[in-house]
């Protein structure tokens, strides 16, 4: 399997370099300061007349990783809005009020927009036990990645619990999707332990600025010959 690259687009002209560089997929939010919040469906729209890459769409409405049934019902209406504007998927996840991994309220959304594959974002990075956590999200429907930096602080502090996450289990390694703060040094560990779907952000950005600068296809391109080129390792071993 070769590698994934996705990139985190705010703004048609985030996915046209996006996909210049070489882009697999694109992850379309708002709100960077509250680490991604729903887009506008005009975003999205705007953004799929740019590009055929596949999008998949945030649905988060707050900062918090907590919901409710009128946040859901919101959501699910956000989602059908989404679909029709061009979304080929969605990212979403949320924790009860124990800090762990709320199957119902994930699967509840899930059910309404079947067939159509989505991410757990990186709320798994805050639960308590990380083993319990992703035996949860193996029974959600649908879900086919696995946003995680290992750790709330990034993947520079959660890098080991990865790598002990993705070489102890073939099936978390296939849906994880190592992101938050990744940086190229952190890619032949995480291709070595199994890894092949990686997520970037800011790094793509001139001086990682949300609001100062779109994506960079220069930048990207240096991801995506990183990520070639462990495949070409990968494929002569």
């Amino acid at each position: 399997m070769g590698s994934l690259l996705e990139i985190i687009a705010l703004h048609p002209a985030d996915a046209e370099a996006a996909q210049e560089g070489g882009a697999d997929r694109l992850e379309l939010c708002a709100s960077m300061e509250a680490d991604g919040l729903c887009p506008s469906v005009s975003t999205v729209s705007a953004i799929r007349r740019v590009t055929d890459l596949p999008l998949r769409v945030m649905l988060r409405l707050s900062n918090s990783f907590g919901t409710d049934g009128a946040e859901l019902n919101r959501l699910t209406a956000m989602a059908q809005s989404y679909l029709s504007a061009g979304a080929d998927g969605f990212v979403f996840g949320f924790l009860n009020a124990d800090n762990e991994i709320d199957v119902d309220s994930a699967a509840s959304l899930a059910s309404t927009f079947a067939g159509t594959p989505w991410t757990f974002h990186r709320a798994v990075d805050a639960v308590l036990e990380q083993q319990k956590a992703w035996r949860a999200l193996r029974s959600l429907p649908g879900l086919d990645c696995v946003l995680t930096a290992g750790s709330s602080l990034g993947v520079g502090h959660g890098l080991d619990d990865l790598l002990k996450l993705a070489s102890g289990d073939e099936q978390v390694a296939k849906v994880m999707m190592a992101g938050g703060s990744l940086q190229p040094e952190h890619v032949p560990w995480l291709y070595g332990a199994g890894v092949r779907r990686f997520h970037v952000g800011s790094s793509v950005r001139q001086d990682g600025s949300w609001t100062k600068a779109y994506v960079n296809s220069r930048f990207v391109r240096a991801w995506r010959n990183l990520l070639d080129a462990q495949d070409e390792k990968g494929a002569a071993r």
